[in-house]
C-alpha cells in the first residue's frame, strides 16, 4: 500500500496534567518485561521464557510495560485517532481498541525495528472484540518532554523505490509531552535507545476488519 502520510500527529494535544495522572497510574501498577508477539504468544500459553529466550528479546525489545483500561483514557485519546484517520487520507474501518500500553524506557532500553500488525488475524473466539480483527492503527503519546531524557528517538522507515535503500525520518513531534502520532499499524518504527533520564509514553492499537 502507497502512503502519503506515514503518521499524522497532534502536537502538545493532551494537557499536561492528564499525562502526569497516567504516568503515576501507570508506575503504580505491576510492571513486566515488554515482550514481541512470539514471546507474547508464549507467555499467554502460560509458558516461562527460558534465560536464553529473555537474552535473545533484549537484543531486540528492551523495556517495561504495564496495562491500563481506564474509560477516561480512551475518551481523551479516540477522537484524535478519527481526525488522524481521515486527514491522513487512510479512511481505515475501526471498531475496538486494545488496552493501552504504558511503556517505561530507561537508560540504555529501546526498541528495535518493527511492525506492530501481525500476518493473521486474532483466532480466540472467547475475545469477541478480538477475534478475526487485525490491528489497524497505532498510536503513540508522549507522556514526558524531550529535554527530560535523551535518545529514544522514535523512527519511521520508509518505502523506497530502491529495494537496496531504507529510508528512515525522526519524528520530530514525538519529543513534545502530550503529543499525539497515530500511524498504520504495518509501518515499520523503532525507538531508539535511551541514553539519559526516562522516556515515558502510552501506545493503543485500533483493530478493525481484514483488509479487501
Amino acid at each position: 500500500m502507497n502512503l502519503q502520510n506515514y503518521y499524522w500527529y497532534f502536537e502538545s494535544a493532551l494537557p499536561h496534567r492528564i499525562c502526569d495522572q497516567i504516568i503515576e497510574v501507570g508506575n503504580s501498577l505491576r510492571e513486566e518485561l515488554a515482550l514481541t508477539g512470539d514471546e507474547t504468544e508464549k507467555a499467554l500459553k502460560g509458558q516461562a521464557l527460558s534465560n536464553n529466550e529473555i537474552n535473545d528479546l533484549k537484543k531486540r525489545r528492551d523495556s517495561n510495560v504495564s496495562w491500563l483500561s481506564d474509560n477516561w483514557i480512551y475518551k481523551e485519546i479516540q477522537p484524535y485517532i478519527n481526525t488522524a484517520n481521515t486527514n491522513a487520507n487512510w479512511n481505515f474501518q475501526w471498531d475496538y481498541s486494545e488496552a493501552c500500553q504504558f511503556t517505561k524506557y530507561g537508560k540504555g532500553q529501546f526498541y528495535d525495528w518493527h511492525c506492530d500488525s501481525f500476518n493473521l488475524p486474532y483466532n480466540d473466539p472467547t475475545q469477541k472484540h478480538y477475534f478475526n480483527k487485525i490491528r489497524k492503527l497505532s498510536v503513540t503519546v508522549s507522556l514526558n518532554d524531550g529535554f527530560e531524557y535523551e535518545g529514544g528517538d522514535l523512527e519511521f522507515r520508509l518505502n523506497s523505490t530502491r529495494p537496496d535503500k531504507k529510508d528512515t525520518i525522526i519524528c520530530e513531534d514525538a519529543r513534545k509531552k502530550g503529543s499525539i502520532i497515530v500511524f498504520p499499524s504495518f509501518v515499520w518504527h523503532r525507538v531508539k535507545p535511551v541514553t539519559k533520564g526516562n522516556r515515558y509514553s502510552l501506545v493503543i492499537w485500533s483493530l478493525g476488519w481484514p483488509f479487501r
